[in-house]
């Protein structure tokens, strides 16, 4: 937190920079809370740039009154400069921090200056004691503060061919780090163990905001819990400058006149043993740096690159490999992207995030990024999921009344062999909107469409879609109805009490009147549901929450004739990361209390796979890449789980320790188990049982799913 103060009267012997006043208090801080320098015995009485100019002088008065320059360097007229970065305690007490100069024992003689200073009356933030940092540059040889003045207004009368200088640089100003990113546009980086920390705010009864589109803006999250103030109470009563880097603050931060920056450090490095694993562990080694900001009220970004290795337990690596894409790389890594060979048996899976917000108004956002989105209130998401790898896209939000319509368009890849020409990947878009609107203080509805088309004739990035409030549906079937797949879908959520929520969501791919009149089961009834139920405050427990869902989908759903239409991204489901052809209940428990957190997460469904064998080769509905007009066995009496059906378990335990909230690092442990169960074993699909156990440090920005 920094503030910079500049006085040119004074410029020829000091630089002050980043005056920063840190606060221990815990408290919620204003932006426009007051705050006070340090007061020196000969400065009461005095305010505001009074105060500030005094004590400045103070500081001067004293080095140039107490500096001893050594003999040596006198004798040989020795001029250079010493910078000094020292700290106002909250006790009152001056302390070097840092000192750089040519001769070591100038850096003695400053230390042993600032070492005298008296204790004077520390500064002060909402009237509670804070720290106050500044940096002094001491020039040799001395001169004292009239000399000084003397030399500042003859240099100020030196004008060269009537040339006005410039002073820009010396007048930018610093201010107090504040946070100003809690109330800004920026998106949240979205992890279901954080955004279930003020789940319960956002779902009060009677509350006029819309939680299904995510991830969200800090701005609409801080309007009903205080993340400033969340923050806050967690950092830690520290002093040191490597302390509060590591345990309260972002390892860059600065603030000036309407624009803010941050710098961090990335870190997810994991290290496991799976059993019946070929290696003897596993892990991950992921560095990255973020950079994050804003300009103004209306503009912000944030972008993020990650370098990446990594082995996982068996189950893991065989599924990232069996979506691996065409020109010679070993896999896709759910949830990152395609990754190359790493030593003899691990991926190195770089990946790069970034989003840039402009909001023109209240109402609305615009949003230009590379990243993933998600749409729903539950863990899972029937309509548009983040499982799949990033993608570029372009999203704007509209909220007015009781409406918030999410618009986005978005740039897939299909990488499969058969569709890749000339070593280049084939390129298929999709667009979707989705409405809500607060029916009532209890009951929210929204409706979802999405369109995915391909390029066919050079049809591009059809401009039919653009139109942010057009029906898709009626768009693409005037546009080319064989090279386009439309899909439908409705979420709700009704507020029982402030305890209670239920939720959930409907997917309609493809539907036959006529054959749900016959009640016969027809593959043409392609659609999907989702029920779930969230219990906040369990049991009066503080911040623990309960959460059931059950998710169901039809064989078929997300599949197209043209399978470079269907609903997937990279050789993954934009929907449900299972496909097709599934039925699924979750039970989680997320608790936190402090810094201290806990996540359980029990998972039981049905699969209905593929055999892909001699003698079995039919699509039986599970695999979305495949046509579901070729090799369909049957019509009618389709069901989920035919095929090779599947019985999956997965207990999913994490525990662990926030080290940092303004990263969200943390410290944890995991374990899981699964146990993997098909009717028929083949090469591809055999039963299995896995104990996974990992320890990490983690910055946790974003979802892992191991549950497939």
């Amino acid at each position: 937190m920094s503030m910079n103060k500049r006085v040119t009267f004074f410029l020829l012997l000091f630089s002050f920079f980043c005056y920063s006043q840190e606060s221990n208090s815990g408290l919620v801080q204003s932006s426009n809370a007051a705050e006070r320098f340090p007061v020196f015995t000969n400065c009461i009485n005095l305010q505001s740039k009074a105060l500030e100019s005094c004590f400045y002088n103070q500081v001067q008065d004293f080095v140039f009154a107490n500096f001893v320059v050594p003999e040596n360097l006198k004798q040989n007229n020795f001029q250079g400069e010493i910078k000094v970065l020292f700290e106002v305690d909250t006790q009152g007490v001056f302390k070097v921090i840092y000192a750089d100069a040519a001769e070591e024992n100038l850096i003695k003689e400053a230390k042993r200056v600032f070492a005298k200073f008296p204790k004077i009356e520390p500064a002060t933030y909402n009237a509670r004691p804070t720290y106050s940092k500044f940096t002094i540059t001491i020039s040799i040889p001395l001169k004292s503060r009239g000399e000084l003045a003397e030399k500042a207004l003859a240099q100020a009368k030196i004008v060269s061919n009537g040339t006005k200088k410039l002073t820009e640089l010396d007048s930018i100003v610093y201010h107090k780090f504040t946070n100003s990113m809690f109330e800004s546009k920026l998106n949240i980086p979205f992890s279901h163990s954080y955004y279930a920390q003020f789940d319960a705010s956002l779902n009060q009864v009677g509350s006029n905001n819309h939680t299904a589109s995510k991830p969200y803006t800090y701005a609409e999250v801080s309007k009903y819990y205080d993340l400033k103030r969340a923050n806050d109470n967690l950092k830690k009563n520290v002093s040191g400058w490597w302390a509060r880097k590591l345990w309260n603050e972002n390892a860059v931060e600065i603030q000036g006149e309407d624009y803010w920056f941050t710098l961090n450090p990335i870190f997810d490095l994991q290290v496991g043993k799976a059993s019946q694993s070929k290696a003897s562990y596993t892990y991950v080694n992921t560095r990255g740096i973020n950079f994050r900001g804003g300009l103004g009220k209306q503009l912000n970004f944030t972008t993020t690159i990650f370098e990446s290795q990594g082995r996982f337990a068996d189950y893991y690596n065989r599924y990232a490999e069996t979506i691996k894409p065409a020109g010679g790389n070993p896999a896709i890594i759910p949830g990152m992207g395609i990754a190359k060979d790493f030593k003899t048996d691990s991926y190195d899976f770089p990946l790069a995030e970034a989003n840039l917000t402009f909001a023109p108004s209240k109402h609305i956002d615009l949003q230009l990024g590379y990243g993933r989105n998600f749409i729903g209130d539950g863990y899972r998401s029937l309509l548009e999921s983040d499982g799949a790898s990033p993608y570029p896209y372009f999203k704007f939000n509209t909220n007015f009344w009781k409406i918030k319509y999410t618009n986005t368009y978005m740039w897939l890849k299909d990488v499969r062999p058969e569709v890749t020409l000339e070593r280049t990947y084939a390129t298929k878009f999709m667009a979707n909107h989705h409405l809500s609107w607060n029916v009532s203080n209890r009951l929210n509805l929204g409706f979802f469409e999405s369109v995915i088309w391909t390029n066919t004739n050079d049809r591009g990035f059809d401009m039919s879609f653009v139109n942010p409030i057009i029906f898709y549906r009626a768009v693409e079937f005037a546009s080319s109805s064989r090279t386009g797949n439309a899909l439908l879908g409705l979420t709700y959520k009704y507020k029982w009490n402030n305890q209670i929520n239920l939720y959930g969501q409907f997917v309609l791919d493809e539907f036959s009147l006529g054959d749900i009149k016959k009640s016969d089961n027809s593959w043409k009834n392609k659609y999907g549901y989702q029920l779930g139920i969230k219990y906040y405050n369990a049991f009066r427990v503080s911040d623990l929450l309960l959460q059931l869902e059950y998710n169901h989908v039809r064989p078929y759903v997300y599949s197209h004739s043209a399978p470079l239409t269907n609903y997937g991204h990279n050789n993954q489901s934009i929907g449900h990361q299972w496909g097709g052809n599934f039925k699924e209940l979750i039970a989680i428990a997320r608790y936190h209390k402090g810094r201290y957190f806990a996540d359980a997460k029990v998972t039981m469904g049905t699969r209905g796979l593929d055999f892909d064998t001699s003698e079995n080769n039919f699509n039986y509905g599970g695999n979305i890449y495949k046509d579901y007009d070729e090799n369909r066995p049957f019509d009618t009496d389709v069901k989920v789980g035919q095929g090779n059906k599947t019985a999956v378990f997965i207990a999913d335990f994490q525990w662990g320790y926030l080290v940092n909230p303004a990263t969200n690092l943390k410290i944890f442990g995991s374990y899981i188990y699964r146990s993997f169960d098909p009717a028929k074993n083949t090469v591809s699909t055999f039963s299995e049982s896995t104990n996974w156990l990992t320890l990490g440090l983690r910055a946790d920005v974003f979802n892992w799913y191991f549950d497939y």
